[in-house]
């Protein structure tokens, strides 16, 4: 049976996809290259003919998901306080920190970067460097740009570390109230 010439790069695109999803949710290192080519329908064997090793799968996966982030449509160049404080308010919310897979993938994957090869934190900083950029120039203050980021990345990790969906709140709520002393104070 032969495949369609696009075959190969849509079985790529499946891969990435369920790959970036099951480590946003269960961590990538916990997962064999078995079990990220069975979420797709193929074996093990497979997976050699779009990857080189599973070090250059994660490193798709986190260019691809930091390039993907909600934080991503925070890198534009001229974004206004205004806008940066109502993403900032839907990146701190219930939704999204329920939503691991589809959100963004520091919180989940932050450990597991951390931990990765040079390049694949290359890649990182290199992204994170740009947010930052663009946020310094929103907020005027490069420090304060360090902070915020910290600040909301980490509020995800303690939330989703919880286990009751009301003190998973309070830890969001206490955040959202933070940034917004900042912007009045930045203003």
């Amino acid at each position: 049976m032969r495949y369609a010439t696009d075959h190969k790069q849509q079985t790529r695109e499946k891969l990435l996809s369920s790959s970036g999803a099951l480590a946003k949710r269960g961590g990538f290192a916990a997962t064999g290259v078995a079990g990220l080519m069975k979420a797709i329908g193929l074996t093990g064997g497979a997976f050699y003919n779009h990857f080189p090793s599973k070090d250059d799968l994660f490193s798709e996966i986190v260019r691809r998901e930091l390039a993907n982030s909600p934080l991503a449509r925070l890198v534009e160049r001229g974004t206004d306080r205004a806008r940066l404080k109502r993403l900032l308010d839907q990146y701190l919310s219930l939704a999204h920190l329920h939503n691991a897979e589809g959100g963004c993938p520091l919180p989940p994957l932050g450990v597991e970067i951390a931990r990765a090869e040079r390049p694949v934190r290359e890649q990182a900083e290199h992204w994170l460097l740009e947010l930052h950029q663009a946020w310094s120039e929103t907020l005027d203050d490069p420090d304060l740009a360090w902070a915020l980021l910290s600040q909301c990345v980490g509020a995800l990790v303690v939330g989703r570390m919880l286990a009751s969906e009301p003190v998973q709140a309070q830890v969001l709520d206490a955040s959202r109230k933070l940034v917004e002393q900042v912007f009045d104070e930045v203003r």
